[in-house]
């Protein structure tokens, strides 16, 4: 019943977070950006008539207030419907389903390596020799502030066009999805390894852990057995919202690395102007967030569950 409360709260919690994504997005986009109609009709190199223009608008229902607007789109959100790809001719949805595989996948296997390379780093470093824990804390620091597209360039440069291990770019095969993936997963890596190392630090000096090694439990033992397990509901938690980290250096990633996605698409949307893909792939990013969040979540509650209690 605590779950079923649990979930209830964060889904209704969720609902709220796609209204504002929707309205924010929606309101940013018709404020700021050109004439829809234009965008419509192929941008200003088409050259088309103030009629034809005209005409657009009211077939598009572009020429009704905005309040208008604001409301027809929410209802047909409501119904499912998240419009034409002004630029593709086709519905959003179509435009999005074939691509979200990649950016999924892409995502997934970086949280995945950013994951076990912290765990592994930070029972290694915790409780260490201060010079090797200093040596590791200045290096996370310097791969956490690096830009994505530096570190992918500089990957780029010694594994691909030096030693010739990956391709430059593409999104044929394993080796493809290597040199994306740490790209995203290094600076990944070293902000969940810096939160992980503090959390095993803290469990380290408690009283059970003393009581563990006092009945000849290895230090292996400890670390993983106790230690790692009262050290995961931050990491737990930090990796969802790591997730969503990773699906916005999507956006970068795809492009440096010419891998077909959604950040690509969201590119190319927003160059040219197509309001109804950026709403759509802005939703499907926020949904993707509320559900992650909601694993999280319900994940916590299963290592602790007075978390289920008090939620």
């Amino acid at each position: 019943m605590k779950f079923v409360k649990l979930i209830f709260w964060r889904l209704l919690a969720g609902i709220g977070v796609l209204w504002g994504a929707a309205t924010i997005t929606f309101l940013a986009l018709n404020l700021t950006s050109g004439d829809p109609a234009i965008a419509i009709l192929g941008g200003p190199d088409a050259l088309p008539t103030p009629e034809v223009i005209a005409q657009v608008r009211k077939d598009y229902g572009l020429d009704q207030p905005l309040a208008v607007q604001y409301v027809q789109y929410l209802a047909r959100l409501a119904s499912g419907d998240l419009g034409e790809s002004y630029r593709l001719k086709i519905p959003v949805v179509e435009a999005i389903a074939p691509l979200v595989a990649p950016t999924m996948s892409l995502a997934f296997c970086a949280a995945l390596t950013a994951v076990i390379m912290s765990i592994v780093i930070a029972l290694l470093t915790a409780k260490r020799a201060a010079w090797l824990r200093s040596l590791v804390s200045g290096t996370e620091l310097v791969l956490t502030s690096a830009p994505s597209f530096v570190l992918g360039i500089g990957l780029l440069l010694v594994f691909a066009f030096h030693l010739h291990l990956f391709p430059v770019a593409g999104s044929q095969g394993w080796r493809s999805m290597v040199l994306p993936v740490m790209t995203l997963a290094i600076p990944a890596t070293a902000m969940l390894t810096q939160v992980l190392r503090q959390e095993l630090e803290d469990v380290l000096d408690q009283p059970f852990i003393t009581m563990a090694r006092a009945r000849g439990l290895s230090e292996t033992g400890v670390r993983l057995k106790h230690a790692l397990r009262h050290a995961l509901t931050s990491l737990i938690t930090l990796s969802g919202f790591m997730f969503a980290f990773l699906l916005g250096g999507a956006v970068i990633t795809e492009n440096l690395f010419a891998r077909q996605g959604l950040g690509r698409l969201m590119v190319e949307a927003t160059t040219n102007s197509d309001v109804p893909i950026v709403l759509g792939v802005t939703l499907l990013a926020a949904l993707i967030y509320v559900l992650i969040n909601l694993v999280v979540d319900v994940l916590n509650a299963i290592v602790d569950p007075r978390i289920a209690v008090h939620s």
